[in-house]
């Protein structure tokens, strides 16, 4: 019993972080191209909002140092100290971001880089932690914590943000989300302070991670699945902006609609991995969202489809289908950690999510800016369907190694 409540107490700290960290996410992801958009920014410039996923890209290198140092030989765990260090960063940065305000666009990308390094390193400590403190629980909890804690995140981070913004204006917005990031992770702190020194002969290390095969197979399947899902990612709101919806209406469908479908594509995928096994749950998630890819880009410019409709319907199920192939994928990811390292195995497994991601959200902000919605969106469907194959094939093979 006392196991048990400690193991919830894990997951609802961990959780807490999760939401923390997506939180600026929506700010960034969300929130900001569609204050920016709402400013008639154009979407080239938007698009190198991407850039600032570059830590999340980078992060592997140096995920080995903060796993030596949060897990000493014969110390403490020093998750606690990464994690309020990194949000006291974070918190900062905010209140900076309140003072600065949407323009001039520069310094505000320059804090917004600096939140984002505290953030991916926070990441490192708060996976690694969760990898070792639930080995014992085949991690189905703690993965729907880290998806679900994601769109909570995203939902205040790109759905409350906007409304505050809009409501009451761009400083209360950032600083609100300050003042929720702090309270979230203080939870984690105190739970993650009271470890025990512990004998760690193990050295976290790159070699280490990439000596293993289940490490290279989750890299190429990490590859695949995010090109399909999130090459369109950040192009949703500016087109939902320019189809005639405001600010305070995205923030509204951001919130609510993407957090419920959100939640709900997330136990649905959850179900399904368990009836039906992760490759199932991954394909279908891509063609489902080459589908949906599909609509928009008959909907560009009301050619077949008006886009009116067809926005706000894309970008909650988009969620939904993003929530149901991500846990299976996430899930994977833990499984194919290693409890001695497993900031630094996850980590790498994140680093090609967000390297692909930050390559592919750069050439969508050119290319729907140049091009027009109607063939970036039709340019994104065809990925997607292309990269079914691959993924079928990918996933169908068993790692030498794994259990």
């Amino acid at each position: 019993m006392r196991e048990t409540v400690k193991t919830w107490g894990v997951i609802g700290s961990i959780g807490g972080v999760y939401i923390a960290q997506s939180v600026i996410g929506g700010v960034t992801w969300t929130g900001l191209p569609g204050v920016l958009r709402a400013q008639e920014l154009p979407l080239d410039r938007i698009g190198f909002i991407s850039l600032l996923v570059l830590p999340w890209a980078l992060k592997f290198l140096w995920a080995p140092r903060v796993e030596r140092f949060r897990l000493p030989d014969g110390g403490r765990d020093r998750s606690a100290a990464i994690v309020l260090a990194g949000a006291a960063i974070v918190v900062a940065a905010l209140l900076c971001v309140g003072l600065i305000g949407p323009f001039p666009v520069l310094p505000l990308l320059v804090v917004l880089m600096v939140a984002a390094f505290a953030t991916a390193t926070v990441d490192i400590a708060c996976d690694g932690y969760a990898v070792e403190a639930l080995r014992h629980t085949h991690y189905g909890w703690g993965n729907a914590a880290q998806v679900g804690g994601a769109y909570l995140g995203a939902a205040i981070g790109g759905g409350v943000f906007l409304v505050l913004v809009d409501q009451a204006g761009w400083r209360l917005g950032a600083w609100s989300m300050a003042a929720t990031i702090a309270v979230l992770c203080i939870p984690f702190a105190w739970l993650a302070r009271a470890s025990l020194a512990t004998a760690r002969p193990h050295q976290p290390s790159l070699r280490a991670a990439w000596a293993r095969p289940e490490v290279r197979q989750g890299l190429v399947m990490a590859a695949l699945y995010v090109v399909a899902q999130k090459t369109a990612m950040g192009m949703f709101g500016p087109y939902f902006i320019d189809a005639g919806y405001d600010l305070a209406q995205l923030g509204i469908l951001s919130g609510v609609g993407s957090l419920a479908l959100g939640f709900a594509g997330a136990m649905a995928g959850g179900g399904f991995v368990r009836r039906y096994g992760t490759r199932a749950v991954l394909v279908g998630a891509v063609a489902l969202q080459s589908l949906i890819l599909a609509l928009v880009a008959l909907s560009a410019g009301d050619l077949v489809l008006p886009a009116s409709t067809v926005a706000p319907v894309a970008m909650v199920s988009s969620a939904a289908v993003m929530a149901f192939g991500f846990v299976a994928l996430y899930g994977q990811f833990m499984n194919w950690s290693d409890p001695r390292q497993g900031g630094v195995d996850f980590t790498l497994f994140q680093c090609m999510d967000a390297g692909v991601s930050m390559v592919a959200g750069t050439a969508a902000g050119v290319v729907a800016e140049h091009f027009g919605y109607g063939v970036f969106f039709a340019g994104a469907c065809a990925v997607s369907i292309a990269v079914i194959p691959f993924l079928w094939h990918v996933a169908s093979q068993k790692a030498p190694g794994h259990v």
